[in-house]
């Protein structure tokens, strides 16, 4: 039961709200902008985010803090996950139970109908945000639409031709066996638009989707989205008449928003705050697991990390259950393998490396790094066993995480200078190959099969394997397993992998992923989605005697 104040601190904060709302009532009618259009898209110049729509409730408008800016809206080019899941603009053919099996969404039903081809019947009662049916022409223009653009989603729909065989049923062929093909359909980025988002230049100009809301407007200025309850959704009621999500990317400022009202609901505050918000009147926290995963990735081209001996000691080094407890406070748990233990397909022989110096210090002599000058970084040829290690700071666990590690593969000998940096420039370093070690927290399920991160991050070519990992035995296992219909044949298959690189540690998982929702307690029908990439707004949620 959480703690309450007394009355007067409860007078006070009643006092301070009034005068906070009161202040925002007068900024949102002050803040009317017009109409304007900039690169093809839709925006507003000022803000008239906080305007209602036409026949809607200001006490029934939900304001979210994103944990990422929003740079932009493109529906199946990078952005998808915030289109589909956050703003529910635009949904998928393909949905995903809690066990991450799949199930109907847009597509009523799938059916393989031989090795490469397969066919797709679609709901009859879907219509699109400008009126218009949903049918197989337009899913086929948009897949043809992710396929051109978005090269990474392409790789692993690996489809060949589209045929419209009326209006809701698709024949699809692929260019070879693609078991994952529906899996795949289940990515945000293949969620289905209209052709209408596009002008004759094929230039973006708004996400038209299906979803239970749409889209209102985009500030690319203070790049706040706006989008508004879609009355004629296909999947029934919608809850809220209006979503305005505000990007804020650090979590010290989200906690700040949601305890002083900016925001109705957030995610990710700083976790050694979790349980003090929580005690705040008016306000719940909500800790979930999530299938994402802490990974340090080493590159594999810098001398001391090529050698699996130094890369085992490294993981060695580290106190997983300690960083769990003390660095996540228990919003995450120690990791083993790349996948949740409860998913169906993971390897649940493996388990999470304890820390055990004596063995890391094994290992590091083995390969040659001793402490020769007593200044506790072991070294070889005269050089020092020094690393970079880059981090952001958007994803709340991870600073402290760098840190926590950086000192435990201190008492290894392996001294570790930490940097958090912004996005862009980490990108850039990791372009430039200028890099040692990078930690950050990477989704597992945007396709629930074990083929999508096996294959990105471990096969010689993988779009995310980054370290530049490469062993034969893992691209032939991989690719064994994409010839195989079975689905339990095929997992043993990646078993053998996951086996592989726990040893080879090419990548050191370190913990598995919890999420924190924060939110205000007049925010009803809220639904976490454990499927989801960080948390997904559900038509069902509703403001109850928001002031």
């Amino acid at each position: 039961m959480k703690c309450k104040n007394s009355p007067l601190i409860i007078l006070l904060i009643i006092m301070l709200t009034c005068a906070f709302l009161t202040t925002s009532g007068c900024s949102s009618k002050d803040e009317n902008g017009t109409g304007d259009a900039v690169s093809g898209m839709e925006v507003t110049s000022g803000s008239d985010n906080a305007s209602q729509p036409e026949g809607g409730s200001e006490n029934n408008t939900l304001v979210l803090g994103e944990m990422w800016d929003i740079e932009s809206i493109d529906p199946i080019n990078g952005d998808g996950t915030l289109i589909c899941e956050k703003a529910a603009i635009t949904e998928t053919l393909v949905g995903a139970n809690e066990d991450f099996s799949l199930k109907p969404e847009l597509a009523t039903s799938w059916e393989q109908l031989d090795e490469n081809t397969w066919e797709f019947k679609l709901r009859n009662n879907v219509t699109f945000h400008d009126g218009s049916k949903m049918t197989a022409k337009e899913v086929k223009f948009t897949l043809e639409k992710v396929i051109s653009e978005n090269s990474k989603v392409a790789s692993m729909l690996k489809i060949d031709s589209i045929e419209v065989v009326d209006d809701y049923t698709l024949k699809i062929k692929t260019k070879e066996i693609n078991p994952i093909l529906p899996g795949v359909l289940h990515y945000p980025d293949t969620a289905i638009i209209s052709p209408s988002s596009y002008n004759e230049k094929g230039e973006l100009v708004k996400p038209v989707g299906t979803g239970p809301y749409k889209f209102e407007s985009f500030d690319e200025q203070t790049r706040v989205l706006t989008v508004v309850k879609n009355e004629n959704w296909w999947g029934g009621k919608v809850g809220l008449d209006k979503l305005i999500l505000k990007g804020i990317p650090d979590p010290n400022t989200r906690a700040m928003a949601i305890e002083n009202g900016e925001v109705d609901f957030t995610v990710d505050v700083p976790y050694s705050e979790t349980d003090r918000i929580d005690t705040i009147d008016g306000i719940n926290v909500e800790k979930y697991k999530t299938p994402r995963v802490y990974k340090l990735d080493l590159n594999l081209k810098h001398e001391p990390l090529e050698d699996v001996r130094v890369r085992q000691a490294m993981s060695y080094a580290i106190n997983r259950s300690d960083i769990a407890e003390n660095v996540l406070y228990n919003v995450g748990e120690a990791a083993a393998g790349p996948f949740l233990p409860t998913m169906v397909w993971a390897n649940k022989s493996l388990k999470p490396y304890s820390q055990n110096l004596e063995k890391a210090n094994e290992l590091l002599t083995a390969a040659g790094w001793v402490d020769t000058d007593g200044d506790g970084i072991r070294d070889k040829d005269g050089k020092p066993l020094k690393l970079n290690l880059m981090t952001y700071a958007a994803r709340p666990g991870l600073p402290p995480m760098a840190e926590a590690m950086a000192a435990q593969l201190r008492e290894a000998g392996i001294g570790i200078e930490t940097e958090v940096m912004e996005m862009g420039s980490i990108d850039d370093r990791r372009e430039k190959g200028n890099w040692d070690l990078y930690l950050a927290a990477y989704n597992i399920a945007m396709v629930p099969d074990p083929e999508y991160i096996l294959t990105n991050w471990y096969t010689t070519n993988g779009t995310d394997n980054t370290p530049g990992y490469s062993n034969p035995k893992v691209d032939s296992l991989i690719t064994e397993a994409r010839k195989i219909t079975d689905p339990n044949e095929r997992y043993k298959k990646f078993n053998e992998v996951e086996a592989i690189v726990y040893d080879e540690q090419p990548m050191i998982i370190v913990a598995y992923y919890g999420c924190a929702i924060v939110k205000k307690d007049y925010v009803k029908g809220y639904v976490f989605d454990p499927t989801a990439h960080d948390y997904r707004i559900n038509a069902g949620m509703y403001l109850e005697n928001k002031s």
